[in-house]
């Protein structure tokens, strides 16, 4: 009986996770009917998705490390912004190679990660209160290093922003003429760092000290685990996640300007937890969060292509996503609360 039970009750984040995937799938065909003249069924109309999220899947695999631990950053566009601000104005201002740039951002990206990690985590001040500060903090600082638009055109930054891996598949165009799909060595980052997370968070003690901590901080406590010290090291991690993506945000616009990413830490808390992250912790996986980013992706191409909608469409259809997971969340945790 009892392995009968185990079998008919899934798990909330197998169950959260599983929906996700299931309305992609559905979203997409969909799509693919629908548009299919229009290209929507071509490969590379799917690979782009990545190509146009590379920095967001980054960002949004910080976000979820944060999440699970039942915390929060919306600094992160603002880090964004002025990732992409400090590594244009470095390299078209001042000279600086494209190497060092990198390692500005990344250095941007630590830095918030260290300052925000160790107020939320060892003087116990709110998430949210620490990474608003942050989040106008980096705003500030970003109309602090320029308040126009710096286009990129560094040739070195350049040629890294336009190189492509053809892929052994693809489509003829009109004239007949093959061609081959195509992906940016942004998205291959990106999906390293979604198996990089996924693994962390599965296999390594610091990745269940992450689960127990957001399960139950008061447990976590009482088994002995260094709950300030994982706390401090998901926002450190989170914050370098911050830095790598922003750098691949400013690879796909090749510019720096004060309004950039404005919205960004509403796409990657929205992509979390549309992929099954639950805002009270514990439970969270980067590859939910993976298929929360292409539902975003897939939403914004439908109404690209279908072409008489707003943009503003987007921001209200996934609002409404996000309405409908977070009370789909609630009504399992009430449901398991039940249970017990």
């Amino acid at each position: 009986m009892m392995e009968k039970a185990n079998k008919k009750k899934l798990s909330s984040s197998a169950f959260l996770l599983m929906t996700t995937i299931i309305l992609f799938v559905i979203m997409y065909v969909a799509g693919m009917i629908i548009f299919y003249n229009a290209g929507f069924a071509k490969p590379q109309m799917f690979l782009n998705l990545f190509v146009s999220n590379a920095g967001l899947l980054v960002i949004g695999c910080g976000m979820t490390i944060v999440m699970i631990t039942g915390g929060i950053d919306i600094s992160v566009g603002s880090v964004t912004a002025l990732v992409c601000m400090v590594c244009a104005y470095s390299m078209e201002r001042m000279g600086m190679n494209a190497y060092v740039a990198v390692l500005l951002a990344l250095a941007i990206g630590l830095a918030f990660g260290v300052v925000q990690g160790y107020l939320v985590a060892y003087l116990d001040i709110q998430p949210f209160i620490v990474t608003l500060a942050g989040m106008f903090f980096g705003r500030g600082m970003t109309a602090m290093v320029s308040t126009d638009m710096i286009a990129i055109t560094n040739e070195t930054f350049l040629s890294w922003a336009k190189f492509h891996i053809n892929l052994p598949f693809g489509t003829h165009n009109s004239k007949g003429e093959y061609l081959p799909a195509y992906i940016y060595p942004t998205v291959v980052i990106a999906i390293l760092v979604v198996i990089l997370v996924s693994v962390m968070l599965k296999y390594s003690k610091f990745g269940r000290k992450l689960y127990a901590i957001g399960g139950n901080q008061q447990s976590a406590l009482m088994m002995g685990l260094n709950v300030r010290k994982t706390k401090f090291q998901a926002y450190v991690l989170a914050g370098f996640l911050s830095g790598l993506g922003g750098f691949l945000f400013c690879l796909n616009s090749c510019s720096g300007f004060v309004e950039q990413a404005k919205g960004l830490e509403m796409d990657a808390i929205s992509s979390a937890v549309i992929g099954g992250t639950l805002l009270s912790g514990g439970v969270g996986t980067a590859v939910g969060t993976l298929f929360g980013v292409l539902i975003k992706g897939t939403i914004s191409s439908l109404i690209t292509t279908q072409g008489t909608l707003s943009s503003w469409w987007v921001r209200i259809t996934l609002s409404a996503l996000l309405c409908f997971f977070i009370v789909l969340q609630a009504v399992i945790t009430g449901m398991k609360k039940k249970n017990k």
